[in-house]
């Protein structure tokens, strides 16, 4: 099925729990906001459940061994590995995905930011996002969102329908978290970062690893060519 992307907008299908997704989006926002053009393109969230695709819930040995790696690509976002209780680890995210789709309702702007504060609060604060008292907490302190809305929204289930549906509309035209989808036909997985599995140790190893491809990224949402 085509995925329908809006001029001046790039569609991300992506997973808050995704720490590759969470770089990628710092990165792309970082981008738009040196080239000026933060009023000019917006961020279109869509949902890549992955303790869906995995069928496992998020594993927390997976994401120790990959937020070294991941953190040294942005250390301005302070990714580290869980520091909290192991109880409170938080098995899924969808609850947050959920929350961002809700703000999502409000503007794209309040979904990015509390998407972004949703992501923060796990890799760097280890909060437990699977719970909805820290969802909506974390959405509190998002200027752009309303979080009584939101806490509204994930009592009544207003938004997961939607969400979901487009998930399952698009789970195999997605090749994982992050995968960006322009208005031009164009689309892109996790721009930048090559990488392959180090089977023995389980850490993820990149091969290479080229920022400045988001300026591209952010021109051609915009609809400019370079």
């Amino acid at each position: 099925m085509p995925i329908d992307v809006a001029p001046c907008t790039v569609v991300v299908f992506t997973d808050v729990v995704c720490a590759w997704s969470t770089v990628a989006l710092h990165r792309f926002c970082t981008a738009r906001a040196r080239l000026g053009l933060d009023d000019a393109v917006r961020v279109d969230h869509r949902l890549f459940l992955l303790e869906d695709v995995n069928r496992f819930a998020i594993p927390r040995g997976m994401v120790d061994a990959e937020i070294p790696v991941v953190g040294q690509l942005e250390p301005s976002l302070g990714l580290s590995p869980w520091q909290g209780e192991p109880s409170a680890w938080p098995v899924t995210g969808l609850p947050a995905d959920e929350a961002v789709h809700a703000a999502k309702e409000q503007s794209a702007a309040a979904a990015e930011q509390l998407d972004m504060a949703l992501r923060l609060a796990f890799f760097r604060d280890s909060r437990c996002i699977s719970m909805l008292h820290e969802v909506v907490d974390v959405a509190r302190g998002c200027d752009l969102v309303d979080a009584d809305a939101v806490a509204a929204a994930l009592d009544d289930g207003r938004a997961r329908g939607a969400m979901m549906a487009g998930y399952r509309a698009h789970r195999d035209d997605v090749q994982g978290s992050p995968h960006f989808f322009l208005a031009d036909g164009s689309d892109v997985h996790n721009p930048g970062v090559a990488m392959h599995p180090d089977e023995a140790g389980g850490y993820p190893v990149v091969d290479s690893d080229d920022p400045s491809v988001y300026d591209d990224l952010v021109r051609r949402a915009a609809g400019q060519r370079g």
